[in-house]
C-alpha cells in the first residue's frame, strides 16, 4: 500500500500509473491518488472547513468552495463544516479523512482499514461514497480485515500473506464463506 500510495519507494521492479512509469518526479502521480490510512493526517486546531481548504489549494482544485461543501455532504459532515477537528469523534476524523482523499477527485484511491471508528451509519455513508467512485470507474483499493465488507464492494480480491500475493479472485469466482477458506488456507500455509 505504501508503494502503491507512492510514500515508500519499490527496493526493486517499477511501479506504473496509467500505463507510465513513476520516476522520480511523482509529484504529478501524487495528484492522480487519494489516500486514507490508519493516521487522518488532519489538522487539530483547524475546523473542517480549513482542513480541506488547505489540501484543495495544495491541489489546485477548482471551484474548492462548492466542492468542499459537495464532498463534506456526501460523508455526511456539512454540519460542522465550521468546527475544529480537536472536537471531533475519531469516527468523524476518518470521515473527513475521507472528504479529504476525495477532495480532488484522484483516479485512485487507496484505503487502509477506513472502516475504523465508524459506527453503522457512517459505514453506510463510506460504502456510499465506494459505490460512486466505483460508479465513476475509478480505482479503489481497499484494505481490511472485515471480509463481509470488503468482498461486498470489490471487483477483485487478493489475499497477502507476509507481504506476498497469496491468492487472486474475480467477484464471479467467490462467495464470502468460501474466500475465509481460502484466506485460512492461505494464511495457515505461510
Amino acid at each position: 500500500m505504501k508503494i502503491l500510495s507512492l510514500l515508500n519507494k519499490p527496493t526493486s521492479g517499477s511501479l506504473e500509473i496509467n500505463g507510465e512509469e513513476v520516476g522520480e518526479n511523482q509529484s504529478a502521480f501524487r495528484r492522480q491518488i487519494g489516500v486514507v490510512s490508519h493516521q487522518t493526517f488532519l489538522y487539530n486546531h483547524l475546523t473542517a472547513f480549513e482542513n480541506l481548504a488547505f489540501y484543495g489549494r495544495m491541489y489546485e482544485v477548482p471551484r474548492l468552495r462548492e466542492r468542499i461543501s459537495q464532498v463534506m455532504e456526501e460523508v455526511g459532515l456539512q454540519y460542522v463544516l465550521g468546527d475544529p477537528v480537536r472536537t471531533f469523534s475519531r469516527g468523524m476524523q476518518q470521515r473527513l479523512a475521507i472528504a479529504r482523499a476525495i477532495l480532488h477527485s484522484p483516479a485512485a484511491l487507496f484505503l487502509d482499514e477506513p472502516y475504523t471508528g465508524l459506527d453503522q451509519h457512517a459505514v453506510e455513508i463510506l460504502n456510499q461514497v465506494l459505490l460512486g467512485l466505483q460508479n465513476q470507474q475509478r480505482t479503489v483499493i481497499l484494505v481490511t480485515h472485515n471480509f463481509d465488507q470488503g468482498l461486498n464492494l470489490c471487483d477483485q480480491a487478493v489475499i497477502m500473506v507476509k507481504g506476498q500475493l497469496a491468492h487472486q479472485a474475480g467477484r464471479e469466482e467467490f462467495m464470502a464463506r468460501d474466500f475465509k477458506q481460502v484466506y485460512l488456507r492461505c494464511v495457515e500455509g505461510s
